[in-house]
């Protein structure tokens, strides 16, 4: 062996000794989130993932709808996919819909809560005036999520139309949304907490874990009609890192990212699995038992 060829290999060996992990290969794993989460994500769960385990984390939020479209199409490559309605993962599923999703994992919720600003000139009625009457007020700037990309979208006609019902005021719906996609109110997920923080609305349909986390007022509505959020993970098919997907999806359902979850507002479910159990890696069906 030359001269420099041995000194280039005691230096590689010296650098080995002082990092372990450096001999273990790492990698960067995308995860496609619901918007809903992305302080937890960006700030919490990420970063604790990337310190356990040497990978990194690269997150994308926006509507789950619209990340599933983006996933079917192929406008988006993803490790891990993470949805705030079951239902959504259908899109992925079976060979009529990609098989991009053979499995997900139910593990937390989180209802719909109307949150506000504080500085809004309507502040002070929120904490005196039945909520179905003030998101009637004139001049009131509301937002919601689009109920076609995205489920908190959704979740927010059905919860209006269901309240028409539950306090018998006929055409409730209409007057307080509109039309079901009114583009005065309609904005991207991953925006409606800024929006609402920086005065641009007065009110918002979101998710407790949003407004929890933000520490953002709001007020909770009558559990007969109050809709939850439902999240749920899945590795996706041919991800690129698949072993760096497994580590994420085990770290966020295993004890660290369940301590986190909690912390930032979310109510723990007990994991359920639904789809072909049979392809579930092992890494992550020991965290079910």
């Amino acid at each position: 062996m030359s001269i420099t060829r041995a000194i280039a290999a005691t230096m590689l060996g010296a650098l080995l000794a002082l990092s372990p992990r450096a001999a273990c290969a790492h990698g960067d794993v995308a995860v496609l989130y619901a918007g809903s989460l992305v302080n937890l994500m960006e700030h919490h769960i990420g970063p604790a993932f990337d310190r356990e385990s040497g990978d990194h984390f690269r997150g994308y939020a926006s509507g789950s709808k619209l990340l599933a479209n983006e996933i079917r199409g192929g406008l988006r490559r993803a490790d891990v996919f993470v949805s705030a309605a079951p239902r959504v993962n259908r899109l992925l599923m079976g060979p009529h819909h990609g098989d991009w999703v053979r499995w997900y994992i139910t593990f937390a919720q989180s209802p719909l809560v109307i949150g506000y600003n504080p500085s809004s000139r309507f502040a002070a009625a929120f904490g005196t005036r039945p909520w179905y009457q003030l998101v009637q007020t004139p001049g009131i700037r509301l937002g919601r999520t689009d109920p076609k990309l995205d489920p908190k979208g959704a979740l927010t006609v059905r919860l209006m139309r269901q309240a028409q019902a539950y306090y018998h005021i006929a055409g409730l719906a209409r007057r307080v949304l509109g039309a079901p996609e009114n583009p005065a109110q309609v904005l991207p997920e991953e925006a409606l907490v800024g929006r609402l923080q920086s005065g641009e609305l007065d009110a918002g349909f979101f998710y407790s874990t949003e407004t929890s986390d933000a520490h953002i007022p709001a007020i909770g509505l009558p559990p007969a009609i109050t809709p939850k959020a439902l999240y749920t993970v899945a590795i996706v098919r041919d991800a690129p890192e698949p072993r760096a997907a497994q580590a994420f999806v085990a770290f966020l359902l295993g004890p660290e990212g369940r301590a986190l979850m909690k912390e930032h507002g979310l109510a723990l479910r007990t994991l359920e699995v639904t789809g072909d159990t049979a392809t579930l890696p092992s890494r992550i069906r020991t965290l079910l038992k």
